[in-house]
């Protein structure tokens, strides 16, 4: 009987570029950039990677459809390489699959990476989603991302009766607090402090959310290279090993969008994804079991809702966790420890291995003093692709041996 995936898999090396505006960086070199810092972290030669799995979401821009250019740029021994897209979920999915492999012992030593490059599009925001955003543009012309998740507010007030200045206030505080660990990240595109005061008072861009509400899009990449735990501990002796606790996915089945017993204050596929995680990962309460989290935070209020989804708020109390700081850096579960999308942008197929990477570094105690977070030893990472209405929802668990 299948029984998961828990602690047969250890991560071995992870590296991620710096992620922003990277003009003079096409996505070899970013592909390149964070592979040479996850090889020599793993501590192993290129010719022993067996089989690797590339992320990349928008096949039509820069990296192409197969998995050749991970192939090519990296020069790698003429191993399989698969390529996988799902959404913003892009990089767990790759993740996923290398972590697969190795769990099903097919290979010893697998290399997952993700990448995307966004900024050289001629325009600001995502390009369209293949036949998804085809299909939507013909149902909604005027819908809009930030237009859909700012409803996740509406919603969200109406049924709690929570006033809506209480959500903005809750939400200017998430906000503030990705900027306040964004600026202690090198790595971060976005790296000054934002007071909850100009957040408040910055642009609206779709009720209740305003211009530091909003992530944006940049450019980046990052990777992992994982084995079996007796292969790491026999490669790093003396040392630390991140195990892998549990990769889940969940993908909407239409019921959001065309029935009527969704309410539309959170997401369904973090509900069920977040559950069936924490049972493979030995979690019975995550609330006090997680030590930190990077999610999906695209939006404020994308963050504040999928608090109540991951069972670590209670439905109707994120606002009360929010503003008593329990997902500060200094809180009981920090979220976006690195500074989230909100920090870092969005690059998609990117996305999902930054995230590990962040938990990744902090398990192993490679961040400076002023952001660590002491005595981590489970994190959670959470991607959100699509709309409220129709989405992807992917997590992965890791902890220290």
């Amino acid at each position: 009987m299948a029984d998961g995936i828990k602690d047969k898999v250890a991560i071995l090396g992870m590296g991620c570029t710096k992620f922003g505006e990277r003009w003079e960086s096409g996505v070899e070199d970013l592909m390149t950039e964070a592979f040479l810092e996850c090889l020599a972290d793993a501590g192993i030669e290129k010719k022993e990677i067996q089989a690797a799995w590339l992320g990349t979401c928008y096949s039509s821009l820069h990296a192409g459809k197969s998995g050749i250019p991970l192939g090519t740029a990296l020069k790698l021994g003429y191993i399989p390489v698969s390529r996988v897209e799902n959404f913003c979920g892009t990089a767990t999915e790759a993740f996923k699959g290398a972590c697969y492999a190795v769990a099903a012992g097919v290979y010893d030593i697998v290399l997952a990476l993700g990448v995307e490059k966004l900024k050289d599009t001629g325009y600001g925001g995502l390009p369209m989603a293949g036949a998804f955003g085809y299909i939507e543009f013909l149902r909604g012309a005027n819908s809009t991302a930030p237009g859909l998740f700012a409803q996740l507010a509406t919603a969200y007030s109406s049924k709690h009766r929570i006033e809506m200045d209480m959500i903005k206030d809750a939400i200017s505080h998430i906000s503030a607090k990705s900027h306040a660990n964004g600026a202690l990240n090198p790595k971060a595109h976005l790296q000054k402090v934002v007071s909850e005061e100009m957040i408040k008072k910055a642009p609206m861009i779709a009720y209740p959310l305003g211009l530091f509400d909003c992530c944006g899009v940049s450019d980046g990449a990052a990777a992992a290279i994982v084995t079996t735990p007796e292969i790491a501990r026999s490669l790093k002796r003396n040392q630390d090993i991140v195990k892998v606790k549990s990769i889940q996915a969940s993908v909407s089945s239409g019921e959001e969008a065309w029935f009527s017993n969704w309410d539309g204050t959170g997401f369904v596929t973090t509900r069920k994804a977040s559950a069936r995680a924490y049972e493979e990962a030995g979690i019975t309460d995550p609330r006090h079991e997680l030590n930190m989290m990077e999610v999906h935070d695209c939006f404020s209020i994308t963050e504040f809702v999928t608090m109540e989804d991951l069972h670590i708020s209670k439905k109707g109390c994120a606002y009360e966790d929010v503003m008593n700081g329990f997902f500060d850096l200094d809180g009981k579960i920090p979220c976006q420890v690195d500074g989230g999308l909100k920090c870092f942008g969005h690059p998609v197929g990117a996305s999902g291995l930054r995230m590990i990477y962040a938990m990744y570094e902090q398990l192993l105690d490679r961040v400076p003093e002023i952001r660590k977070i002491r005595n981590a030893r489970l994190g959670l990472t959470h991607n959100l692709g699509g709309f409220p209405h129709a989405n992807i929802c992917a997590l992965t668990i890791i902890g220290k041996d």
